[in-house]
Order: structure tokens, then C-alpha cells, then sequence
């Protein structure tokens, strides 16, 4: 009677004790964001989305595989919930209705203006005094609440990638383009454009980036998991020294390492 007692109490307990998750595999997804989300040509995988994905992955218990897409296939595909995270989006009241983001950003970005340097346009900060030039953007790029509201007063040209903007600049078909300096730098280095293209001052905006979830209920528990681990990882310093580690401006560093002026970091 004894040992049938302590059976069922034993049973009991197992019952009501925490039982190990299944690992589950995380697709997470993105175009490749300079210095953020970038597969290398010996198929490794690099940038601070990676790194802080991995971390918070195997502290959840889940494996994670990452992918890369067009910027709007990529968004699309979170949406419908085809993908469980997307790499970096800065948010905007229209991403708010389809992506349940993390409560804090990952990285922090300048949004430029870039022009070629034999016929830069004037640029004092105000977008409405563009409306005679010809202005570039990237498709799916969100550039702030100030771009939106003077958008419907520009020339602008959208462009499906970077480089093309770019390339545009670079041959007079466009007098600005508008981008983010991050992304920026590295590739006019690659197209050897630094010397006829420009960073305009001042920044159009600084804007941060986060990682986002589909809205679909069912991924509200893995979204909360990983909102926990991912604030402990930046009240402790650790998002911090991986920016720094990947040279990514981080929000959560910016009281021990500002951003450089813009006038220092020209493209």
C-alpha cells in the first residue's frame, strides 16, 4: 500500500512539474543589411541579427535557420506567417499593424541622402525643399514619419535594390538618393563609386531596427520568450558589446559610445 502510495504521489508531481520543450527551428528571414544579416560567400553566416538570433534561439530551446529575400518577399513572408522572424525592420505605423515586434531595437541606423560630388544638391534638413529634385528610394524602405509626410510633395523614383539607386546616382538619373549609411558605405566601396558619390549633412533621421514576429496568435508565446531573453541581453551589456563587436551602433550603447558626427563618416 505503501509503495503504491508514493507511486501515484510520485506520478502527481511529474504531472504538475515543468516538462521539457521540443526544440523547435526558427526560419528567420531578411535581405542582406550590411554588418546586420549577411550570408559570406563561404556560406557562413554573419552581423549582429545573426549573432544575437543564435544566442537567443539556443537559450529558448529552438534551432534556427536563416534565409535571404527580396526586402518585400522577406516582410510578406513574416506576414503570413510562411517565416517566424524577420531580420531588422524599423518600424512604422503601417509595419505595427502586420509585424508583433520586440519591445526594444537591436541596432540603430542614420538614414542619408547621397549625391554625387560635382552637383550636390543644397541640403539644410528640409525635405519639402527637394521638391524640384530628382529623388531615389529603396522599394519596402522605411524612411521615417518626416519622409511620409512630405513624400506626396517629391520626385521620387523607387528602385527594387540599393545598388541600382546607386547606380542611377552615380549616371545623373537621379540627383539624391536615400538610404541608410550602414548599408551604404561598404557597397559604394565594392563599385569604387567613393570617389563620385557623397554623404549629404544633416541625417534625414536616425531609426531603429528590431526583430519581429507574425502577428498570428499563435506565435504570441514564442514572441514573448524571446522578448525576455532579449531584454536581459541588453540590461546586461551583452547587445552591446556584440554591436560593438560587429561595428553596429547599438541604442542601448549610445550613452558610452555616441554616433560619430555626420561629417565624419562621409561616403
Amino acid at each position: 500500500m505503501r509503495k503504491t502510495t508514493s507511486l501515484l504521489l510520485a506520478l502527481a508531481i511529474g504531472a504538475f512539474a515543468p516538462q521539457p520543450a521540443y526544440a523547435v527551428e526558427r526560419l528567420a528571414v531578411g535581405a542582406t543589411f550590411s554588418n546586420i544579416f549577411e550570408e559570406g560567400r563561404d556560406g557562413q553566416w554573419r552581423g549582429l541579427g545573426v549573432d544575437v538570433l543564435r544566442l537567443l534561439a539556443a537559450r529558448a530551446g529552438d534551432t534556427i535557420r536563416f534565409q535571404l529575400y527580396p526586402w518585400p518577399r522577406a516582410q510578406a513572408m513574416v506576414e503570413r506567417a510562411q517565416a517566424d522572424i524577420l531580420v531588422g525592420p524599423y518600424q512604422s505605423p503601417e509595419r505595427l499593424l502586420r509585424f508583433a515586434f520586440l519591445d526594444q531595437p537591436f541596432y540603430r541606423d542614420r538614414l542619408v541622402f547621397y549625391a554625387r560630388r560635382d552637383s550636390a544638391p543644397p541640403w539644410q534638413g528640409d525635405l519639402t525643399a527637394l521638391k524640384h529634385h530628382r529623388l531615389a528610394v529603396v522599394r519596402g524602405w522605411h524612411y521615417g514619419a518626416q519622409f511620409d509626410r512630405a513624400r506626396k510633395l517629391l520626385d521620387v523614383s523607387e528602385v527594387s535594390q540599393l545598388e541600382n539607386g546607386l547606380q542611377m546616382l552615380a549616371h545623373g538619373r537621379v540627383e539624391l538618393l536615400a538610404t541608410n549609411q550602414r548599408n551604404s558605405t561598404a557597397l559604394i566601396n565594392s563599385l569604387h563609386l567613393d570617389g563620385a558619390l557623397t554623404l549629404l549633412c544633416p541625417d534625414i533621421t536616425q531609426l531603429d531596427g528590431y526583430l519581429a514576429f507574425p502577428r498570428d496568435p499563435k506565435f504570441s508565446a514564442v514572441r514573448a520568450r524571446y522578448n525576455v531573453l532579449f531584454t536581459e541581453m541588453v540590461r546586461s551589456g551583452e547587445l552591446a558589446r556584440l554591436g560593438a563587436r560587429n561595428g553596429v551602433l547599438v541604442p542601448a550603447a549610445d550613452t558610452a559610445r555616441p554616433a560619430a558626427s555626420c561629417a565624419d563618416q562621409r561616403g
